[in-house]
């Protein structure tokens, strides 16, 4: 298949490209896509300013990343590398810390072993905003593999990212807190880029620690590197069997964490932002808004009103919640499928900081983490219950569904009547009795998705009953 075809592939998500190595993934399309990165950064900065370069475990990821450094470099930049595969909060962090033009991140996050993927992360240390992503999609069209033709050599470096990173990070937690707990801590890296840092950031903190999986693997073990049930269960077992404190994991670049308490149970991502949002008011005395996204639980708006802070709600992508980070002050921002961040860091989702506060916070209460889980819950008037349908809809049948209920939505969902409809993205029907709906079609895949939460597992059921019902009705009918 030739790179013009392959070019063709090229489709910018919610965070970068992605795509199948070897597939659309391949060098001519990293050089173009670098090409057209290149061509925004022409307009936002001065070349005196480093661009950074950090990629993932996956195979060839540090090839296509000194591909993209040799474009870089020809087009009269100065470039420097990571020396090792690196998280992505440690290459934004170091993005605001050493004063670059931004980072270019090679990873797929949690996605399949196939998949590779870039994504530009500006210099204030956050997600690229639409405008940003959308001038470099824009790019593309002008952008070709063209042969690096200039000395290079002689621009790149390679660097380590870690000790600064270190650094900061222990400036935001309370490592002499976490210390004086002792906890016992069992640690899965699933082949991630988190190994060498939490494991590190583990012991600096005088934890007991056991690791598992700390090597690369560009199969990931035969599994995902995903933080979820399914891919943590030798973690859960192990922190069973040894009476540890805490089971922690993060995703492949480590911006998404993974948290088992000590009964071996997995927490919800919504279950840890709570938890966190209690932690940081109530035990370390910090103030700021909450914001999560649409599809995050209303759980953070009750504490939020306890607490008697602001709550603000964005679309899906941690972008908008990073932007918000960068207009005024968070106290936590986060979303459900299990990035945040918090005051006084980066705006960007770590999961390598969000695995250590939760530790932090079982140091501060001296409670069993399921406890503090109960706590929070109770204190933030849960349990909710919460469920996501992922509905195979081919493209006529999403298009009839997000049209008919954009225009006619239904005045009730399961008896309860619908008070208000959110359109911030996708269609949200807020309930009269706290509960709500979110409708939110895939841009990537055959699927629409239907978010839910409600205060009983009846109410559950019948609401998610209704939404398939209602959807299937509006299949178009083949000609």
């Amino acid at each position: 298949m030739s790179s013009i075809s392959n070019s063709q592939k090229i489709k910018f998500g919610t965070d970068g490209w992605r795509g199948i190595i070897a597939d659309d993934f391949t060098f001519p399309n990293v050089r173009k896509v670098t090409r057209a990165i290149a061509s925004y950064l022409e307009t936002a900065y001065s070349k005196d300013r480093p661009v950074l370069i950090a990629y993932d475990t996956r195979f060839q990821a540090e090839k296509f990343a000194y591909s993209a450094a040799e474009v870089l470099a020809d087009l009269g930049w100065t470039v420097k590398i990571c020396d090792r595969d690196c998280p992505t909060p440690v290459i934004a962090y170091n993005a605001r810390h050493l004063n670059s033009a931004g980072a270019l991140m090679f990873t797929a996050s949690h996605n399949p072993a196939p998949y590779c993927g870039i994504k530009y992360i500006p210099d204030y240390a956050g997600p690229a905003t639409p405008e940003i992503t959308d001038t470099i999609v824009a790019n593309l069209e002008g952008a070709a593999d063209t042969p690096v033709t200039n000395k290079v050599a002689d621009k790149i470096s390679t660097f380590d990212p870690k000790p600064e990173y270190l650094k900061f990070i222990y400036t935001i937690l309370d490592v002499e807190r976490i210390r004086s707990a002792r906890l016992k801590v069992k640690y899965d890296a699933l082949y991630s880029t988190s190994r060498g840092y939490l494991d590190e950031v583990l012991q600096h903190c005088g934890c007991d620690v056991e690791s598992f999986h700390t090597y690369r693997d560009v199969l990931f073990g035969g599994g995902m590197p995903e933080p979820k049930g399914e891919q943590l269960v030798e973690l859960a077992e192990a922190v069973k069997k040894d009476n540890a404190d805490i089971g922690l994991a993060t995703d492949g670049d480590s911006d998404r964490f993974g948290i088992i308490d000590e009964q071996g149970n997995m927490l919800s991502p919504n279950t840890v932002l709570l938890l966190l949002a209690r932690h940081l008011s109530k035990n370390r005395g910090k103030t700021g808004a909450i914001v999560r996204t649409v599809a995050t639980t209303h759980l953070l708006d009750n504490l939020a009103a306890k607490y008697g802070l602001k709550i603000y709600e964005t679309a899906v992508g941690f972008k908008y919640i990073g932007e918000k980070m960068r207009e005024t002050e968070v106290l936590i921002g986060g979303e459900e499928s299990g990035g945040l961040s918090v005051i006084g860091h980066i705006p960007e989702k770590d999961g390598i900081l969000a695995d250590m506060l939760v530790a932090e916070a079982i140091a501060y209460e001296g409670k069993p983490l399921s406890q503090l889980v109960a706590e929070a819950i109770a204190e933030a008037d849960g349990p909710l219950y919460n469920q996501r349908l992922d509905l195979h809809l081919d493209d006529a049948h999403k298009a009839a569904t997000i049209e008919s209920f954009t225009n006619n939505p239904p005045a009730d969902v399961a008896g309860i009547k619908v008070k208000e409809v959110g359109r911030k993205d996708g269609i949200k029907l807020y309930l009269e009795d706290g509960s709500w709906v979110l409708l939110r079609p895939s841009g990537t895949e055959p699927l629409m998705r239907v978010y839910l939460e409600t205060n009983s597992t009846d109410k559950q059921k019948q609401i998610a009953t209704q939404m398939e019902q209602s959807i299937e009705k509006l299949k178009p009918v083949a000609v």
